[in-house]
């Protein structure tokens, strides 16, 4: 088996070996993943972080042995700065990362045999809190919605709810439909607690949709940004448009 990481920003990953396919996810800076297969311009790769599976340009990413795959494919600490840096001193090269890209150690990283220096905001793992959740979810607000974002500069509902409990040390799929099933089935709205999931589907039944439940009935989703709505038995009301947006279909405690 052989193994890489992401040493860039941000990185698109698609559905197929191509630059015209659909992204379907990101990379980011820290990330690592197994290599499946490969072309001459394109490699299959499974991501750790949530077993995902696409295609990467080879040129963005680097190689790394089974030694690192398995010490540091689970970060210590995360970006926590909107905008953190990253240097490289051998090759004098200073270049941004997003919040919640992985690092091995707050202050330096090592990927494939180079360290880097990072200046930056930090969170550490640390015990899972609703209140934390929360709070995180709000550093998103106004992202604009990306298909297979992952990024305060482009983000899609799965991904936000993803990388929102990913500073929360608590890893989840990286589709609505996969994270559908995790946890425990609410019977009512009134059960939830801040922090819980809400999943809606389509008129065939597909769950298309995620958000995390606030206080108050409201939910924090990405919707062509991340915003803040109203949520009831029926789904998803905004008041912009004065309609429901999505039609509810499952609640769940994943904590």
């Amino acid at each position: 088996m052989r193994y890489g990481v992401c040493h860039l920003a941000i990185v698109p990953c698609r559905a197929e070996a191509s630059d015209k396919s659909e992204m379907v996810t990101q990379l980011l800076f820290g990330d690592y993943f197994e290599i499946l297969e490969q072309t001459e311009k394109w490699a299959k790769i499974k991501i750790a972080l949530d077993g995902y599976e696409c295609w990467v340009d080879r040129k963005q990413y680097l190689s790394c042995t089974q030694k690192e795959f398995s010490k540091q494919k689970n970060p210590v600490s995360y970006c926590y700065s909107p905008i953190g840096l990253v240097s490289q001193k051998e090759e004098k090269n200073v270049f941004p990362i997003v919040i919640g890209s992985g690092l091995s150690d707050k202050n330096n990283t090592i990927i494939s045999g180079k360290k880097f220096s990072y200046d930056g905001d930090i969170k550490t793992k640390a015990k899972t809190e609703r209140k934390n959740i929360i709070q995180d979810s709000f550093l998103y607000l106004n992202a604009p919605y990306l298909w297979g974002g992952k990024t305060p500069f482009g983000i899609d509902c799965s991904g936000f709810v993803q990388m929102v409990y990913r500073l929360n040390s608590y890893n989840l799929p990286r589709d609505a439909s996969q994270q559908a099933e995790l946890g425990k089935t609410l019977s009512f709205l009134e059960e939830a607690n801040p922090a819980d999931l809400a999943f809606f589907d389509n008129a065939e039944g597909n769950i298309i949709h995620v958000g995390i439940i606030l206080e108050n009935n409201r939910i924090i989703h990405a919707s062509g940004k991340v915003r803040i709505d109203k949520l009831d038995h029926y789904g998803i009301f905004n008041e912009e448009t004065n309609s429901y947006s999505h039609r509810l279909r499952l609640l769940k405690k994943v904590l």
